[in-house]
């Protein structure tokens, strides 16, 4: 089974991405700098006052589509592209009646209802979500000025096809960012296909310096900066993480 296909998954990720801050994390002693991840992985990633007139944003593994509406605040066309089916049902939701009820987990089989909904002042008509294999993009998609990549390199089954068309979807001058706790499991990547966390030939390889050998001959490296996340499994558990935010801009020349 596809666990982002399931319903706890499709809930645990309506709250990580749209929930107020009390809704996920109740306990005034918590991580609370780990809130709101999908919105700081736009607002602290991208220099979104550099972003041209008539800019286009892909968010590539959007899932449920916080960040796409996030960069809709600053773009005039924005593209959330997520291979789960049950995701991209959601965030069209969102976009076409802005919210959609969910059941937040609280402990085995008790639950609470809520209610995501998309923030006021996004305009919603500029966000398209699409069903697509980040390893087997449609080949129109086009270019675009903005790229985000959150918590998704490593649950690709090669992360290297993904990585390889990255050129040709950011236009020169344009803004990359990829976030992730690079956390490799074989459930999602084979061994063989991990770009980090292995020892290839006897030598350590971690994944910002694959990342940097894959992306140079077409991007300059701008910033790394930490960005720490939490989701809520239930009441009393959390996952709390740290991803790792490449910040990257497509060489003019």
């Amino acid at each position: 089974m596809n666990i982002y296909e399931t319903d706890r998954l499709l809930a645990e990720y309506l709250l990580f991405h749209y929930g107020e801050d009390a809704e996920v994390l109740p306990w005034p002693a918590g991580p609370v700098n780990a809130l709101r991840y999908p919105v700081r992985c736009v607002t602290e990633c991208f220099d979104l006052l550099g972003l041209p007139p008539q800019a286009r944003a892909l968010d590539l593994g959007c899932a449920v589509g916080r960040s796409s509406f996030e960069l809709a605040r600053s773009c005039f066309e924005v593209i959330g592209v997520d291979y789960s089916q049950r995701f991209i049902a959601a965030a069209q939701q969102l976009r076409d009646e802005g919210e959609i009820p969910y059941l937040r987990c609280e402990e085995g089989d008790l639950s609470a209802p809520l209610i995501a909904r998309v923030p006021a002042g996004i305009d919603c008509q500029r966000v398209y979500f699409e069903r697509g294999d980040a390893m087997n993009l449609r080949e129109d998609l086009g270019a675009f000025d903005a790229v985000l990549l959150a918590n998704l390199i490593d649950r690709l089954r090669d992360p290297r096809r993904c990585l390889a068309r990255l050129p040709s979807l950011v236009k020169p001058g344009g803004q990359l960012v990829i976030a992730s706790p690079y956390t490799w499991i074989e459930e999602f990547t084979p061994r063989e296909n991990w770009i980090g966390g292995a020892e290839p030939n006897g030598r350590p390889v971690a994944t910002r310096e694959a990342l940097q050998s894959f992306l140079a001959p077409a991007f300059d490296l701008v910033a790394v900066k930490d960005l720490p996340f939490l989701i809520r499994e239930h009441r009393r558990k959390f996952q709390w993480s740290v991803a790792e935010a490449t910040i990257w801009r497509r060489r003019v020349s």
